[in-house]
């Protein structure tokens, strides 16, 4: 977007990130938001839904000039009533003047500190359009307690608010720098985190240590300097042996220690886990997340945890750098059942897109055609078009590794047995992702399960 005179109570599109240009109006920032640092940029409240954010300048265009434009190349509901809910403002503003400013009362410094904090925003001009995009989420950070007794915090985009995460003044370890434990080692550290890291493969560090991070030598090292120490590794077994191994973080371990689990696993592996460090006065947290390097990388992922309430608000502004939402599920064991619910739900519909791009081919139909029809349908959403783009394009580069669906699978099918519930459709879709691997796609993307359907 080219760069624009702009002043204070313009109507604007704005646009961050991968995310579409969106109506909203330049407006005074709350007295506790500093402007990031080197950044040209306006305080920017968007209609239709409860966002705002920092935008840079010339991500800003003006509202009338290409209203057409951005009705041309934006669909859907809650585009439309965000449209209508700033033609609203314009026909009422012409009557009496509109105030669209946060009320100075509101501080979000209390809103970064942790999640009992709550800043909302209401739209003056229409009602707030329920169940808002969920892609759209910048900057609402905002706590919902359910009848269930679940958390929602919908946390910081990292890449829109630079700089306006207050890092807690802990001590941050954190333990595997694979896929999803780079991306939010990054983003910790971009939030200005003091992070101390560890892998078991050495050089991982490397890259980290020159962003600024210290180096742990061993897992109880790490423990025994930092306050929280994270960790994101592989499966069940990794993260026993990373605990109760030589030099694990057991050994590191005394009261007041705290330990975050973020990695997929079952629940007796976490509660197995939780009673070890508790024992020696530790406190835990199970925080798994779902998403993928790409969302890691982007500070976008979505956090599960379950546990130690207080430590769960001990990591806001942790959760804040590396998610865009996390939710706290209660006692230990909630995260990782939901959490392989999750990945059973999305392994299985990975697979029934490579069925039918298989059955697509073999009937003779155009598999871009279908892949551009389910598009525009209701199953349209970011995770079909880059799956079926890998499996068009045949690049299968690891964005969530085929092995570890099967295992989340694989899990979710002996949780289903442990409680005599039937999972047949998660069932079928293991052995498909197991001819997979039979066929040396262990180590590629879990789209790469369209190869069982091809050999």
């Amino acid at each position: 977007m080219a760069t624009v005179s702009l002043r204070l109570g313009d109507l604007v599109w704005g646009k961050l990130g991968r995310y579409p240009p969106w109506p909203g109006k330049i407006v005074n920032p709350p007295k506790d938001l500093k402007k990031p640092r080197g950044k040209k940029c306006f305080f920017v409240k968007f209609f239709g839904t409860e966002d705002h954010a920092w935008i840079k300048v010339e991500q800003l265009k003006p509202y009338h000039a290409h209203k057409e434009e951005m009705i041309k190349i934006n669909k859907g509901k809650r585009f439309q009533q965000a449209v209508d809910a700033v033609e609203e403002f314009l026909r009422r503003a012409k009557g009496k003047d509109q105030d669209l400013t946060i009320p100075e009362s509101s501080t979000v410094k209390g809103m970064m500190a942790g999640p009992m904090a709550a800043f909302k925003w209401q739209p003056t001009v229409s009602e707030p359009v329920k169940d808002a995009d969920p892609h759209f989420h910048h900057f609402l950070l905002s706590q919902t307690e359910k009848e269930t007794g679940s958390t929602s915090i919908q946390a910081a985009d990292s890449t829109a608010v630079n700089g306006s995460i207050t890092p807690t003044d802990k001590k941050i370890g954190f333990l595997g720098l694979g896929l999803m434990g780079s991306g939010i080692v990054s983003n910790l550290l971009k939030m200005g985190h003091t992070v101390t890291v560890w892998n078991r493969t050495a050089e991982k560090c490397d890259l980290f240590i020159q962003e600024g991070a210290r180096l742990g030598r061993t897992p109880a090292e790490v423990v025994s300097t930092c306050d929280i120490t994270f960790a994101c590794v592989s499966d069940p077994k990794a993260a026993k042996d990373l605990v109760l191994g030589p030099s694990g973080v057991l050994q590191g371990i005394r009261p007041g220690k705290c330990y975050v689990d973020m990695s997929t696993v079952d629940a007796d592996t976490v509660t197995e886990l939780a009673q070890v460090i508790v024992s020696r006065g530790g406190r835990f947290l199970e925080a798994p997340v779902s998403g993928n390097q790409q969302l890691s990388n982007d500070g976008m992922l979505v956090i599960l945890a379950a546990g130690d309430r207080g430590l769960y608000e001990d990591c806001s502004s942790c959760f804040q750098a590396m998610g865009k939402t996390s939710f706290f599920l209660g006692e230990v064991g909630n995260a990782a059942k939901m959490m392989l619910i999750v990945n059973m739900v999305q392994g299985s519909f990975m697979a029934t897109i490579a069925e039918g791009l298989t059955l697509a081919q073999v009937t003779g139909q155009s598999q871009q055609t279908l892949l551009d029809i389910l598009n525009q349908g209701q199953l349209a959403s970011i995770f079909l078009d880059q799956k079926c783009q890998n499996i068009l394009q045949g690049n299968f580069k690891p964005d969530f590794y085929l092995k570890y669906i099967q295992k989340d699978l694989r899990l979710a099918i002996a949780l289903g047995d442990a409680v005599n519930h039937p999972t047949p459709m998660a069932a079928a879709a293991n052995e498909v992702y197991k001819r997979a691997k039979a066929l040396d796609q262990s180590d590629n993307d879990m789209s790469a399960v369209y190869r069982a359907y091809i050999h």
